[in-house]
């Protein structure tokens, strides 16, 4: 297999997480799984932040850290699968790291209709399972809201709408691309896309 990286991109809540693992349970041990989500939650835990510039400040440490690790399995040869609402912001850098390591570029992009697509954001970030610091503009490592609807950084409809009109979600493409229609999640053809 030629050295890959997956990019598991689009709107928020399209099922990016969801597809990562169907594709890690048809291939063990064949990828690594590298997500800015990820890295984030660790460093909130790690440091937290008291206000938005705080938080501001602690993403370039999340994206020091992710370029980090992904150069670090491209130099060992692994096969990476990374998913995140990517923009063109991430691409230079991506790119620049896969010319230097010979890796080609798989984007699987999934969009739809923004306005579902938000209804099934805004539960997922009432959920208790989804991490605090998605929702606030300040947090720290044990920190608990029990009504998820007074969090002070809580996405709104026209907030949604304008990041997925002006951040280049439904644009971002690096190498080949597949495109899924990720309105209903439900209706997708996992196994042929897989395949």
């Amino acid at each position: 297999m030629k050295k890959s990286l997956i990019l598991l991109a689009g709107y928020p809540a399209t099922g990016k997480t969801y597809l990562a693992n169907q594709i890690i349970d048809r291939h063990p041990d064949a990828f690594a799984v590298i997500t800015p989500d990820d890295i984030k939650e660790q460093v909130w835990d790690e440091v937290g932040f008291d206000n938005a510039e705080e938080k501001a400040k602690v993403e370039l440490e999340v994206w020091r850290r992710y370029y980090e690790q992904i150069e670090e399995s491209f130099a060992a040869g692994k096969q990476v699968i990374s998913e995140y609402p990517f923009s063109d912001k991430q691409k230079p850098t991506l790119t620049k790291l896969t010319e230097q390591y010979g890796y080609q570029v798989l984007t699987v992009r999934l969009v739809g209709d923004p306005k579902v697509i938000y209804a099934r954001s805004y539960s997922r970030d009432l959920g208790s399972d989804r991490h605090l610091g998605h929702l606030m503009t300040h947090y720290h490592k044990g920190d608990v809201l029990e009504d998820r609807t007074k969090a002070d950084a809580l996405v709104t409809l026209n907030i949604f709408l304008d990041r997925c009109a002006h951040k280049g979600y439904d644009r971002f493409c690096m190498g080949e691309l597949i495109e899924v229609d990720a309105t209903d999640v439900s209706k997708i053809d996992y196994p042929t896309l897989l395949d």
